[in-house]
Order: structure tokens, then C-alpha cells, then sequence
């Protein structure tokens, strides 16, 4: 519980700094928090971790699939700015913090390995070769760390995977991008208000 009496709940998006990055295929992370913070009006971030970070007690969606009498959560939302490789970092500092575990943090990130727009939710497991993930499972001693991947495709012929991460959606993409953002979001909710088992379930049915 915070001080509010709720328990406590942390979302971390997966990206790296600056504009140069805005829209690129490895930022995909940030996307989808972006898409929270906007849907709960949050605003400008604040500085914290190394990183941008918000709180909020997010109003339970009137959804069926969030009615179940699940308690408010009070929500610590983080994009990290130590550049994707440096995740743990950031994720670590927070978590000793508030003196809580990993499996209470939902981290959302790209995935290479998924068609594009496609949603995998996991409790565990390896980073996959995520660079962030690895580096935040190696941070925090342990893999019972819950992700939401969204896919990105694969890249292209003979294309170096570092290269196309930090490339751009092409229009149609984009356009899948969007429309998973949002789902991406209603996951979070799902899980804030729910647990990983239900948003398992609902979302990876068509990964």
C-alpha cells in the first residue's frame, strides 16, 4: 500500500531518448504510455529514476472485462532515459524505492519476433534478445518479470536488426501501430484492474 492506502501498481515503457527516436520502431514502449498518459490527462512527466515518470489512480474502465470489484491501484508510470540498453538501471532504482518486487511492474516493449501489431503478454521468461529487457532482468536478479510485447515485424532481406529497430514505421505500419497502441493500452488496464492470467488470455489469442 502507498500512502493513499492503495496498492501500488508500475508500468514502464521501453524506448530511447530523444527526437531523433520519436516514432522509431524500438520506442514502441513509449507509444503505449503515451497512449495512457493521454487517456488519463496526465501531462508533462516529472523527473525521477532517470527518467520520466507520472502517478495517477486510474479510473476502472466500464468495460465487462474490468468488472470484478478489483481494487484502485495507485500507478507509477516510467519511461526510462538511460537509453534502452541502460533499462535496468533506471527499473531497478525505482523498484528499491518503493521497496517492492518486479512482479508488481508490467514492462511494455517492442518485439521483433511478433508480426506487426501483434500483443504477447508473459509473467516470466527470458529477455528473448530484447537488449532492455535483458538489461532489466539482469538488474532486477530474476526473469518473474510480466511484459506486454508488441510486434514490429521483421526486418527485411539482409537488414542489420539494429538498423531497422531504430527505423521508422512506413504508412502502413503506422496505421497497424495505432490500433495496437490502443489495445496495448486497454492491456494495461486489464492488468491494473485484473491480473496477467485474464490479460494472457484475452490478448494472445490471435498472436
Amino acid at each position: 500500500m502507498d500512502e493513499t492506502g492503495h496498492k501500488r501498481l508500475f508500468v514502464v515503457g521501453l524506448g530511447n531518448p530523444g527526437r531523433k527516436y520519436i516514432g522509431t520502431r524500438h520506442n514502441v514502449g513509449f507509444v503505449v504510455l503515451d497512449v495512457l498518459i493521454r487517456r488519463w490527462g496526465l501531462g508533462e512527466g516529472k523527473n525521477g529514476f532517470e527518467g520520466l515518470t507520472w502517478q495517477v489512480v486510474p479510473a476502472k474502465p466500464a468495460v465487462p472485462e474490468t468488472d470484478g470489484g478489483a481494487e484502485a491501484a495507485a500507478v507509477t508510470i516510467l519511461k526510462p532515459m538511460t537509453w534502452m540498453n541502460c533499462s535496468g538501471r533506471s527499473v531497478s532504482s525505482m523498484l528499491k524505492f518503493y521497496k517492492t518486487v518486479p512482479e508488481r511492474m508490467l514492462v511494455v516493449l517492442d518485439d521483433s519476433a511478433l508480426p506487426t501489431g501483434k500483443l504477447r503478454c508473459r509473467k516470466n521468461g527470458s529477455s528473448g534478445g530484447h537488449n532492455g529487457l535483458d538489461d532489466i532482468i539482469r538488474a532486477c536478479g530474476t526473469e518473474e518479470i510480466p511484459r506486454l510485447r508488441i510486434g514490429i515485424g521483421q526486418p527485411p532481406g539482409q537488414m542489420d536488426l539494429s538498423d531497422y529497430v531504430l527505423g521508422r514505421f512506413g504508412k502502413s505500419e503506422t496505421e497497424i501501430i495505432d490500433v495496437a497502441a490502443e489495445h496495448a493500452a486497454d492491456a494495461v488496464e486489464d492488468w491494473i484492474f485484473g491480473d496477467i492470467e485474464r490479460v494472457m488470455e484475452k490478448y494472445n489469442q490471435n498472436s
